[in-house]
């Protein structure tokens, strides 16, 4: 799911999807209006799954997609050298996502730890571990 915002109301810290693949910006350059042209703007995200930089450039009134972000606690059930195994603290929901890329997180994913994942778009990612249980 996403909703429509103007390209101008970004900041740097926000999210957008470019060529469908939801971005966290990290970078907007904004210009002023030329003589026969309205205001640009150039914003440079990073892609939350893969890690690619993508560009968007356009007027600042130019509507783009904005992801909403599910983010939910779950609890590592099994680990292993490929996937994580996960269930929902809410709905006890099991499912299952992919070894993060994160070297912060890949030693910390251990059966009963509380873990923060974001659902994005129909996919998930784990974010950060909270604690144990």
């Amino acid at each position: 799911m996403s909703r429509p915002v103007d390209l101008g109301s970004l900041k740097e810290g926000s999210y957008i999807i470019i060529d469908g693949e939801p971005c966290k910006v990290v970078e907007v350059e904004k210009s002023k209006p030329g003589k026969h042209g309205s205001a640009k703007v150039r914003l440079t995200g990073i892609a939350i799954f893969t890690g690619s930089k993508k560009t968007v450039i356009g007027t600042v009134d130019t509507h783009v997609e904005v992801p909403m972000i599910d983010k939910r606690a779950s609890q590592v059930i099994s680990a292993t050298p490929t996937s994580v195994q996960l269930m929902d603290l809410q709905s006890f929901a099991v499912t299952e996502s992919q070894n993060p890329t994160e070297p912060e997180l890949q030693g910390k994913l251990q059966p009963g730890v509380e873990v923060e994942v974001w659902v994005v778009l129909g996919r998930s990612k784990i974010m950060r571990v909270k604690g144990t249980s």
